[in-house]
C-alpha cells in the first residue's frame, strides 16, 4: 500500500504527521519506533517548512526483503521529497523505515487511517508512546549516570596511577641522577688519582731540583692551575720578600696552605685570607714545600676556572707535599754528589814522571744516577826505584764509596813501601777491606814496572783484564786468572804474573765504566777497547800520549749512557832511541 501527502503548510504538515502515526498504529509498529517515526518526521517537516516551496510525503509498506535482502516481514517506509518544480527541487529525499511485526490487509490499514476510533486510540498511543519514551529516557539517564560515575571512577584511577607513575619516574630520574653523580665522582676521583700518581712518577724521575721545579707547572697548567709560581728559598730559614704575594709570606711563615680570595673557598685544610692587593679578583692558593727541617719554599697557584674545587685542592697539597720529597732529595743527592766528587778529585794524584815510562790518566764522573764515587786511580813510585800503578773501583757508589776508596788508596801506599808485589799488595788490602768494612767490596788491577826489568809484573782482583800493545802493533788481552774480588769473606793469596815488555809497547789500565753496556756486556768493549788501542802508531803513543788517551776515550763512549764513572790509565814504556 502506498500513501500521498502533498505538503506546503504547517497544516498540511500536522494532517500528514497525524496519519503517518495512524498508520504505523494500524500496521502495529511497536510504540518506541513509532514515537521514533513521528519525532523524526516532524522535525523533518518542520526543516522543509522552513525552506520552503511544496513537499511531497510517501508512507508506503511492504516485504522488508525489498529493503535489506537478508531481513524478514513488513516495514512501514516513509520518504519526503521535493514536489515537482517547486522551489525546493533539487535538494535530497530523506527517507526512514521502520519494522512492522504484525501483517495487516492493506484495506484494514487503509480503513483504519480514517476511522475515528482509530483517530482516538492513536491519540491515546501517542501519550502512551511519549510516557514510554519518557520511561526509557528515565533508564537510558540511570544508565549514563551509571556510566558517568564509572568513568569518573576511571579517571580518579587514571590520574592515581598517572600520580604513581609520575612519582615512580621522579624516583627514577633521582636514583639516575644520584648514580650519575656517584660514577662522576668516582671518576673524578679516579682521575686525580691517575694523575697524581702520574705527576709523582715524574717528579721523582729526576735527580735535578732545577728539573723538576721546571716540571711542575706543565703538570699542573692548564687542567688543574692558570698559573704556577714555585719559589725556593735560597739559604737556610731564608723567607719571600716583598715581591711575593702576602699569601706565600703567611704560608712560608705558618708552614700551612693559605687561600687568598674575596670569599672563602671552603677547601679542606687551607686557611682564608684577604685577596691579593696585586690583583684583589684572582684567587690565590699558597702551599708550603714542607720537609722535616723547614720549608723549602711555597708554590703559588691560580685556579683555571673561577675556583677550585675541593677535592682538586686536596690533590694539590698531596702533590705539592710530594714534589717537596723529591726536590729535598735532588738537593740531598746533589750536595752528596757534589762531595763525592770533589773528594775523589782531590785524591786523584798527579802522576809521575819515572824514567822510560810516560803515564796519561783520565778520570770521568758519571753525569746520569748515584754511580759516582768508587772508581779511582794511582801511580807512584817505590823506594826501589819500580813504579805502582793503580786502577780500582769500589762497590757502592757516592759519599760513602768515595771516603773507602780515599782509604784503600791510603792503605795501597802504605803497603808500597815495603817493596811488596802487586799480587802481595792486593791480598793485603783485600784483608784491609775485609775487617774495615765488611759490607763493602772492590776491584783493582796494579801493574808494577821497574827500570832495570824488561818484563812487567801484575796482578788483579776482580777487575777488567789490562790491554797490551806491543811496539810492532800487536794488541792482545792479559787475561791470566785474576784474584777474587778484595773484601769477600773469603780467604786468598792474590798471584802475580809477569809478561815482556819491550820498549815501545803500551799497557791500558780502566774500569768498567769505560767497557761495559748493559745491552751488550763487558767483553765487546774490550774487543773494542783492543781495536782502538791498536789503531794507534808508536810514534803518536812516543810524541802525545795524553792525546792519545783522548783519542781512546772518544770513539769508546760515544753510545755509553755515562752512567758509571770512568778511569783510564795509559802506561807507555819508551823507546830506547
Amino acid at each position: 500500500m502506498t500513501r500521498t501527502w502533498q505538503i506546503t503548510d504547517v497544516a498540511e504538515a500536522a494532517r500528514a504527521r497525524i496519519a503517518a502515526a495512524r498508520l504505523a498504529t494500524a500496521y502495529g509498529v511497536p510504540p518506541l519506533e513509532r514515537a521514533r517515526l513521528v519525532s523524526s518526521l516532524g522535525a523533518q517537516l518542520r526543516l522543509c517548512l522552513t525552506k520552503g516551496g511544496a513537499w511531497r510525503l510517501t508512507l508506503e509498506t511492504g516485504a522488508a526483503s525489498r529493503v535489506t535482502p537478508e531481513a524478514a516481514g513488513q516495514v512501514l517506509h516513509a520518504v519526503v521529497a521535493p514536489a515537482g518544480d517547486t522551489g525546493a527541487a533539487g535538494q535530497p529525499p530523506w527517507r526512514v523505515t521502520v519494522p512492522c511485526p504484525e501483517s495487516v490487509p492493506a484495506a484494514e490499514a487503509e480503513a483504519a487511517v480514517d476511522d475515528p476510533a482509530v483517530l482516538a486510540e492513536a491519540l491515546l498511543g501517542a501519550d502512551e508512546d511519549t510516557a514510554l519514551v519518557l520511561e526509557r529516557l528515565s533508564e537510558q539517564e540511570h544508565l549514563v549516570d551509571f556510566h558517568r560515575e564509572e568513568l569518573q571512577q576511571t579517571n580518579q584511577g587514571v590520574v592515581a596511577l598517572h600520580a604513581e607513575l609520575d612519582a615512580a619516574g621522579r624516583a627514577q630520574r633521582e636514583a639516575f641522577a644520584a648514580e650519575r653523580k656517584a660514577r662522576t665522582e668516582a671518576e673524578n676521583a679516579r682521575r686525580r688519582l691517575t694523575f697524581l700518581a702520574n705527576a709523582s712518577a715524574v717528579l721523582t724521575a729526576s735527580l735535578d731540583h732545577h728539573e723538576i721545579v721546571r716540571r711542575l707547572p706543565e703538570l699542573l697548567v692548564p687542567e688543574y692551575a692558570a698559573s704556577v709560581d714555585v719559589w725556593l728559598f735560597e739559604q737556610e730559614g731564608e723567607r719571600p720578600g716583598p715581591a711575593h704575594p702576602a699569601v706565600a709570606v703567611v704560608a712560608a711563615r705558618t708552614g700551612r696552605p693559605q687561600y687568598a680570595a674575596v670569599d672563602p673557598g671552603g677547601l679542606p685544610g687551607v686557611e682564608h685570607q684577604p685577596p691579593s692587593a696585586l690583583e684583589p679578583e684572582r684567587p690565590l692558593l699558597s702551599i708550603p714545600l714542607p720537609t722535616r727541617r723547614a720549608p723549602l719554599g711555597v708554590v703559588t697557584l691560580s685556579p683555571p676556572g673561577e675556583r677550585w674545587d675541593p677535592d682538586d685542592a686536596v690533590m694539590l697539597i698531596e702533590l705539592t707535599r710530594r714534589a717537596s720529597i723529591a726536590i729535598d732529595h735532588a738537593q740531598r743527592y746533589q750536595h752528596n754528589r757534589d762531595i763525592a766528587e770533589t773528594l775523589q778529585r782531590a785524591l786523584l794524584t798527579e802522576l809521575p814522571s819515572p824514567p822510560g815510562l810516560a803515564l796519561a790518566a783520565r778520570y770521568l764522573p758519571a753525569t746520569h744516577g748515584l754511580n759516582i764515587g768508587g772508581d779511582w786511580y794511582d801511580a807512584f813510585r817505590q823506594p826501589d826505584g819500580g813504579t805502582i800503578a793503580v786502577v780500582g773501583d769500589v762497590t757502592g757508589h757516592g759519599l760513602r764509596a768515595a771516603v773507602m776508596m780515599s782509604q784503600l788508596r791510603t792503605a795501597l801506599r802504605a803497603y808500597a813501601v815495603d817493596g811488596g808485589s802487586p799480587g802481595r799488595l792486593l791480598t793485603r788490602l783485600h784483608t784491609f777491606l775485609h775487617h774495615l768494612q765488611p759490607d763493602l767490596f772492590a776491584t783493582a788491577v796494579i801493574a808494577r814496572f821497574h827500570p832495570d826489568d824488561p818484563t812487567m809484573t801484575w796482578a788483579a782482583a776482580g777487575h777488567p783484564p789490562p790491554v797490551l800493545r806491543t811496539p810492532d802493533g800487536r794488541v792482545r788481552t792479559l787475561d791470566a786468572k785474576p784474584g777474587a774480588m778484595l773484601g769477600i769473606p773469603l780467604r786468598q793469596e792474590i798471584a802475580d804474573h809477569t809478561v815482556p815488555l819491550p820498549p815501545g809497547s803500551t799497557l791500558a789500565l780502566y774500569t768498567d765504566g769505560l767497557v761495559e753496556r748493559r745491552a751488550l756486556g763487558i767483553d765487546p768493549g774490550i774487543a773494542r777497547l783492543s781495536e782502538a788501542l791498536g789503531g794507534f802508531g808508536s810514534a803518536q803513543l812516543e810524541a802525545d800520549l795524553d792525546g792519545s788517551a783522548d783519542g781512546l776515550l772518544r770513539p769508546l763512549l760515544s753510545d755509553s749512557q755515562r752512567d758509571d764513572d770512568v778511569c783510564l790509565l795509559l802506561c807507555h814504556l819508551r823507546g830506547s832511541g
